[in-house]
């Protein structure tokens, strides 16, 4: 299994109610897009507000394989999402790793 974490930096004008939008529509891969074994995603509620920069969205899949998480990037599902990020999004950070 793999993990994939991303956390999502925003433009300023990004309201509670667009990201909230943007959530929904991650919660809906892993019916969506094969190779999907769990997966969470939220907004950022940390009270450790000197370590934020910003980020205000996280998400967290666990796919079954290898293959699964390179499929995960052209699927048609997560590219209309990353479309959907155009002119928004002012930062991302990515971190794949096995588990172990």
């Amino acid at each position: 299994m793999y993990e994939h974490l991303v956390v999502f930096k925003f433009n300023t004008n990004v309201t509670p109610i667009k990201q909230q939008e943007l959530l929904d529509q991650l919660l809906t891969f892993r019916d969506r897009i094969p190779g999907i074994f769990d997966m969470s995603a939220g907004i950022n509620v940390t009270e450790e507000t000197e370590n934020i920069k910003g980020y205000t969205l996280g998400l967290r899949v666990t796919f079954e394989d290898l293959e699964s998480l390179r499929s995960y990037g052209p699927h048609p599902v997560h590219q209309e999402f990353v479309k959907s990020l155009d002119g928004i999004l002012e930062n991302v950070i990515v971190v794949d790793y096995p588990l172990v």
